[in-house]
C-alpha cells in the first residue's frame, strides 16, 4: 500500500518537472518568436522609409519649418512615395 503511494508521488513529481520544463520552453519560444517578428517588422519599415524620395527632390528645403514647398503636408511621409510633384535635383 505504501509502495503504491510512493510510486504515485514520484510520478506526480516527474509530471510536474516535465510540465515546468515545457512551460519554460514555451516562454522562451514565445520570446524568441516575438523578437524575430520585431526584427523583421523593423526591416520592412526601414525598407519602406528608404523609398521616400523627398531628400532628392528639387522642392525639398531640409528645414524643419517647411520641408517641401510643393507638398508640405506629404513631405517625408509614406504618401510621398508616389508624389506627383517630384522632380530630381
Amino acid at each position: 500500500m505504501f509502495q503504491l503511494g510512493k510510486i504515485i508521488a514520484e510520478a506526480n513529481i516527474l509530471v510536474l518537472v516535465m510540465l515546468r520544463f515545457l512551460l519554460a520552453c514555451s516562454i522562451i519560444g514565445i520570446f524568441a518568436w516575438s523578437f524575430f517578428r520585431a526584427i523583421v517588422s523593423g526591416f520592412l519599415i526601414a525598407n519602406k522609409m528608404h523609398q521616400i524620395p523627398c531628400t532628392k527632390c528639387q522642392f525639398f528645403t531640409n528645414d524643419y519649418r517647411l520641408k517641401c514647398t510643393a507638398q508640405p503636408y506629404l513631405a517625408n511621409t509614406e504618401e510621398a512615395i508616389n508624389c506627383a510633384d517630384y522632380q530630381s535635383r
